[in-house]
Formats: C-alpha cells, structure tokens, sequence
C-alpha cells in the first residue's frame, strides 16, 4: 500500500464502490447486484444505516479511493448487566488490494471504535464457504465460541 489508509463514514456517493465490493466474490455474487443504477433498496438501506446512531458504514481510502467497507453496529443487551456488543458486517476489500493488511487494519480499527463506544464485546460471523475468512478472523483474536444461525425470509 502506497498511502496511508484512512477510515471514513461511507457517504451517498460511495454507494456504488461499495456495493461493487460487496459482489466481488463467489458469494457476494451470489446474493448483491451490481448494476447501474442501483437498485433503490441500496439507497433506501443507506439512509437508514447513515440516519441511525447505532450504525457506522466506515470506508476504507487509500488517497481518494475506497478501497475497504465494513458496517459496525452498537446495540445495548440486557445481558452482561446491560453491556453494549459491536457487531461487524458486511466486510470487504477491493481485489487490488487482498492479502494486502487491509482487512487486519479495518478490523483493529473497529475494534478500537467498539472499544471508544465503550462496547465490552465485538461480535461477527463469517460464512461456512469461507474458511480462509474463518482463520482470518481467529488469528485477530476472535474465537468460535457460539453456534450461529439463521433463518432466510
């Protein structure tokens, strides 16, 4: 990497690199699309993400380019005395740059804005079909300590 990166809340603009990351994969192919123009519900979900203090789309930039994304997500839980967990979506680095650090520098400065928000858990998931992305996360720290479900609607 060239310069220096840098973190950003995702603006409008950003809208259309962002959901390209987002389909630059096997899976990401599978369930995103790209086209253009957007489809409204990408916009639609922008706006309610921007407009929700609990919600942060933080893009990665390298000059002028966005080059990473990743959502956190803050919610107070009545367990753990009423603790606050960040959980992290939605990550992705532009092909050009993987196996690069960036993906380790995103996820440590989320951490660290987890920790700002005075959350005392990170949380996420990754998908069975990604192993690679398993022994990622695991050896940022992060432990399979729970089974994970969910139900598709």
């Amino acid at each position: 990497m060239d310069a220096k990166l840098e973190f950003r809340m995702a603006e409008e603009n950003d809208l259309d690199r962002i959901v390209e990351m987002l389909a630059d994969d096997l899976l990401g192919s599978q369930r995103e699309l790209y086209v253009r123009p957007l489809p409204q519900s990408y916009l639609d979900a922008f706006k309610s993400i921007a407009s929700d203090p609990n919600n942060e789309l933080i893009v990665a930039c390298e000059g002028n380019e966005v080059i990473g994304v990743q959502q956190i997500t803050f919610t107070p839980y009545i367990t753990h005395q009423g603790g606050w967990r960040a959980t992290i979506e939605g990550v992705r680095t532009s092909a050009r740059v993987r196996g690069k650090g960036i993906g380790t520098e995103m996820i440590r400065w989320a951490i660290n804005r987890a920790e700002e928000r005075g959350c005392h858990l990170v949380q996420l998931t990754t998908d069975k079909k990604r192993p690679n992305a398993l022994r990622f996360y695991e050896k940022l720290g992060f432990t399979a300590t729970h089974e994970g479900l969910k139900l598709k609607l």
